[in-house]
């Protein structure tokens, strides 16, 4: 017999959380669990603002139609909403398991807080992959910010996100700010102009590699292989379904591309299932997954190591039980 329940969370964030402009002082979701008899699945269902295109109304909704309708026994298609499609493909995953239990609890380290922490917490990386956000300020201060830190620490590797956030000229003046000989050792730099066209100029020009992020999410992206593009940045909550992820690895590799696959600042429970699935599909690629510390607690189950304390679902009532 078939069962399904379904929470809400929102979780405290950090005060320094921007997001598109705009300070996010929670991260709230949905956390969806399906049972089969003695077999039970769990998934995280949660929108990120500014960057999904439905709301968590929306994702409740579609999900509450979906839950329906796999109660009563259908096989249900897959939700044209991301986030839904996502975090109900995890639970169907862990259902039936086909999603592995190990998981890649290594990750790329997220560069925020006090330089001092940051220095001693990056020297002493297991994996020397660090991503930083740029293109919040001046674009030569965060030149000068990235030479600082590969010139500190030379065996680091820098994963850069712009989010489209410069003109062609401006990203000029980062670059201008980045000594040639360090610039190899920036893994890539995600979106730095406006428009792809722009992006990958700006690569010609610089020999700065760069990385697809939100023109992955565009309606008509197509896998394939351009001058100075090395990866793909996938985050699942925004583009879909486990199918559909398996399915951008599949041309990337092909095009001869690598998948990182990232964080929507999904809480503990979403990220320990992103965790299995790089470990999974990217085995050799070190995930973007550094972002629990924005968080004032954990949700369900635990991150390994993580000192933040755990929150139960099963102290909080659902609000949707089928």
């Amino acid at each position: 017999m078939r069962t399904a329940s379904l929470w809400r969370y929102a979780i405290p964030l950090d005060a320094g959380v921007v997001l598109r402009d705009q300070r996010i002082k929670q991260r709230s979701g949905l956390v969806v669990r399906l049972r089969d008899g003695s077999a039970e699945g769990w998934g995280e269902i949660a929108p990120l603002p500014g960057f999904s295109h439905e709301d968590l109304p929306q994702a409740q909704d579609a999900a509450e139609a979906w839950l329906t309708s796999w109660c009563a026994g259908d096989s249900a298609a897959e939700s044209r909403l991301p986030s839904v499609a996502f975090g109900l493909s995890c639970a169907l995953a862990e259902l039936d398991g086909t999603l592995p239990a190990a998981g890649n609890y290594h990750s790329a380290a997220l560069c925020v807080g006090d330089p001092d922490q940051l220095f001693a917490r990056l020297q002493a990386l297991p994996y020397p992959v660090a991503k930083m956000k740029v293109g919040l300020y001046e674009p030569i201060r965060d030149g000068m910010l990235v030479s600082l830190l590969l010139e500190a620490l030379p065996d680091l590797q820098l994963r850069l996100d712009a989010n489209r956030s410069w003109s062609p000229e401006k990203a000029r003046q980062f670059a201008r700010a980045v000594g040639p000989e360090l610039r190899q050792r920036i893994a890539f730099l995600e979106e730095p102009c406006r428009t792809p066209a722009e992006s990958c100029s700006f690569s010609a020009e610089t020999a700065i590699a760069i990385a697809w992020d939100e023109s992955v999410r565009e309606a008509g992206f197509v896998v394939a292989a351009q001058p100075g593009v090395t990866a793909l940045v996938v985050k699942p909550t925004l583009t879909g379904s486990i199918r559909h992820l398996q399915q951008l690895i599949t041309a990337a590799q092909q095009q001869g591309l690598t998948v990182v696959i990232s964080s929507a600042i999904e809480s503990s429970l979403g990220l320990t299932q992103l965790a299995r699935l790089a470990n999974w599909l990217t085995p050799q690629v070190l995930p973007g997954l550094d972002t629990l510390d924005l968080m004032q607690h954990q949700l369900h189950r635990r991150w390994p190591d993580s000192s933040l304390a755990l929150q139960a679902l099963a102290d909080r009532e659902a609000i949707w039980r089928g």
